[in-house]
């Protein structure tokens, strides 16, 4: 069975789906009947029917039975309602009690049979339940659960997949070829599909995850596999660099760089000298001197006779970029420039001119630089910097404003790296391990809220001595109404607790011109206190901010608060980062033990890779990797290398994949290029 392109209609060809659904369904990423399809569930539900007496403590279970009394509804708490029954089982009676679902009491009558799906209290003899499953009918099995958001709820996504399913099946094909399918025993598409989303048991579940896995890092490797066979088809142009004046600028530094950013330096200078395009990705530890190692790369551009462009995901790295970098090359007559969102129309077109006509040598920018109206006249090196925060079309759209230039991508969220060289395909890899000399490490600290004075009082002492504080709350619920009162009850309860200090709120709805004003009030110590969210990730280095101080720092990932972190430490003094949390979870208490204990990002990214999983390579995300719906390039990681070798030996015996088996394969690769352009 091939493909049939039909399968990439939006969602509202289905029948039933108006622009409403199609809207909700948007917001999770679905837009056509081929997303629908493959959005598996993370997770199943066993609906597995077991006597009482066979029942533990705490259990999962599915129970069917005779609905023995009227139910009735009693509130508690504000909003916060309980709908409960006693419920006939043979010859036992329980309690059954769903809560905040006051519906039911309309569902449910006296001896009417039903099966309901709840955590059955051992002690009570009483369920509290989460699923009525409509009849005692019920099937025994799996039930699929869906990441979903607050626009669509579980059963509206089940009906429309399941919808998609009866509809849409015959015009699936097969991404993968038979002969890997064969080779593998995977599942065809059509089979793995209907096993997805309803498994028949949990060996099949099992089987069909080992299925969807592979599929899923095949056609992310395709990607790659297709992108180098493209960059390498074409060679680059050598950059003849003047080291006597790249001597210069190392003199004029005002300390000696390190041993780990002379090595960088030299790996970046080897490749462009070389008449190859440059594929290089440097990851480097939060505040390990990145930054530096840019310039030089620049200015060998420069020196050579070529534009350099560097993209950073916020207009405050960008103007924090935009000030050290021109500070380090204006002795040199390198013209730089800022390009941002906020940048005035006037200037704006004054740029665009002077690039076009070479007479500015360095652009720093947002996703300002990928508008069609940014032209150079000699673009010879792209530095990207977070490149994770960017996706492919977004990286693409400035590499292409450029002839063949080399490519330099940065982060600060470093990754374990044989899962970089792997994750990255033939992406060549430097790595800055440890911070520049001169440098104290950060003393880190967990604190419960019942040491909140302690907190405080560390807090009165940094302010005595003159020091500044960074105080974060994170980005917690999915209403940003929310999160800005989150933020707004911490800065009021800090400045009431700091009457004489000057407390400042920043968060991520004030306009770029608001927070600007705010971070350059920050820099020129006007602030003591400066409330934010986690906005400030990446942002400007005022080397008198002392301390941070994170709230509820167990709601963020290990790599993020490391991040955070790296706002501080960037003076001579010792600096102090306190995480505040209660963690209800072993896993919460292991990571606020882990991130307080050691300051190597390295160490503490390969834990977070262990405990929370992905991040984005295609599209945008927070973290340095690739997010995949069903395989963990952790736990999967060795499937991960077979589907890549598998794509490489692909790739090179057909690079344009014109044969009739690969015919599918390219139909859907195409279509997730469309996808990730629209991201």
């Amino acid at each position: 069975m091939t493909l049939n392109e039909a399968i990439f209609r939006p969602v509202t060809a289905l029948k039933g789906v108006g622009a409403k659904t199609a809207e909700a369904l948007q917001s999770l990423g679905i837009y056509s009947i081929y997303d629908l399809l493959f959005y598996f569930p993370y997770r199943y539900d066993e609906l597995e029917n077991l006597p009482l007496d066979q029942l533990e403590d705490g259990q999962k279970v599915m129970l069917k039975g005779i609905v023995a009394t009227n139910p009735y509804q009693n509130y508690f708490g504000y909003h916060k309602s309980r709908v409960s029954f006693k419920l006939r089982i043979d010859h036992d009676i329980i309690m059954v009690n769903f809560f905040n679902q006051p519906w039911l009491t309309k569902q449910l009558s006296v001896g009417q049979e039903i099966a309901v799906y709840g955590k059955y209290d051992l002690r009570k003899q009483s369920l509290s339940a989460y699923k009525l499953l409509a009849n005692k009918n019920s099937d025994d099995g799996m039930a699929p659960i869906y990441s979903i958001n607050r626009q669509i709820k579980q059963k509206k996504l089940q009906t429309m997949i399941d919808l998609a399913i009866a509809e849409s099946m015959d015009e699936m094909g097969n991404a993968v070829p038979e002969d890997l399918r064969k080779h593998y025993r995977l599942m065809a598409d059509q089979d793995l599909v209907i096993a997805m989303h309803h498994p028949k048991d949990l060996a099949e579940a099992k089987e069909a995850r080992r299925s969807a896995v592979f599929r899923e890092f095949f056609l992310f490797q395709m990607q790659l596999a297709l992108m180098s066979s493209q960059n390498k088809s074409h060679s680059g142009y050598a950059k003849h660099y003047d080291l006597e004046e790249i001597g210069k600028l190392t003199k004029s530094l005002p300390f000696a760089l390190s041993p780990d950013q002379k090595k960088v330096i030299n790996e970046i200078f080897a490749d462009m000298f070389v008449d190859q395009q440059m594929q290089r990705l440097l990851q480097g530890d939060v505040g390990s001197g990145k930054t530096v190692v840019a310039v030089f790369a620049i200015y060998g551009a420069v020196t050579a006779g070529y534009q350099a462009a560097l993209m950073v995901p916020t207009e405050i790295l960008a103007n924090q970029h935009y000030h050290k970098i021109s500070a380090m090359l204006e002795d040199f007559g390198v013209r730089v420039a800022l390009l941002t969102g906020s940048t005035k129309t006037m200037e704006r077109r004054e740029i665009y001119k002077e690039l076009a006509d070479g007479s500015i040598n360095v652009v720093i920018g947002t996703h300002a630089l990928i508008q069609e109206q940014v032209a150079f006249k000699k673009l010879g090196l792209v530095i990207i910097d977070e490149q994770h925060r960017f996706g492919v079309a977004q990286r693409l759209a400035l590499i292409n404003k450029g002839d063949r230039p080399d490519i330099l991508a940065m982060t600060a969220t470093p990754i374990p790296r044989s899962l970089a060289l792997t994750v990255y395909g033939d992406t060549a890899l430097s790595e800055i391990r440890h911070l520049p000399a001169g440098r104290k490490p950060i003393k880190s600290y967990w604190k419960t809220s019942s040491q909140l004075d302690e907190v405080y009082s560390l807090m009165r002492q940094q302010l005595a001595e003159g020091f500044q504080i960074y105080a974060v709350t994170p980005l917690i619920s999915e209403s940003e109404t929310i999160d800005l009162e989150n933020a707004e009850a911490l800065h009021d309860r800090l400045a009431g607790e700091f009457p004489d200090r000057e407390v400042v709120l920043l968060h991520g709805k004030m306009a770029a011109a608001d927070k600007e004003q705010i971070m350059d009030r920050f820099a020129a110590g006007e602030i003591n206190i400066l409330v934010t969210t986690s906005v400030i990730e990446v942002g400007v280095d005022v080397a008198n901010a002392n301390l941070m101080v994170i709230f509820d720092a167990d709601r963020f990932g290990l790599s993020q608060l490391h991040q955070l972190r790296g706002r501080i430490g960037r003076g001579q003094t010792q600096s102090y980062c306190v995480f505040l949390a209660d963690p209800k979870t072993e896993a919460g208490k292991k990571r606020m033990k882990i991130v307080a204990e050691t300051n190597d990002g390295f160490k503490l990214a390969e834990e977070d890779l262990k405990m929370r999983g992905e991040g984005d390579l295609f599209g945008k995300a927070q973290s340095g990797l690739p997010e995949f719906r069903t395989g963990s390039v952790v736990s999967d990681y060795q499937v991960m290398v077979v589907a890549r070798d598998e794509a490489k030996r692909i790739v090179q015996a057909d690079p344009d994949l014109k044969a009739e088996k690969l015919a599918d394969l390219q139909a859907v690769i195409k279509y997730k290029k469309i996808v990730q352009a629209r991201a």
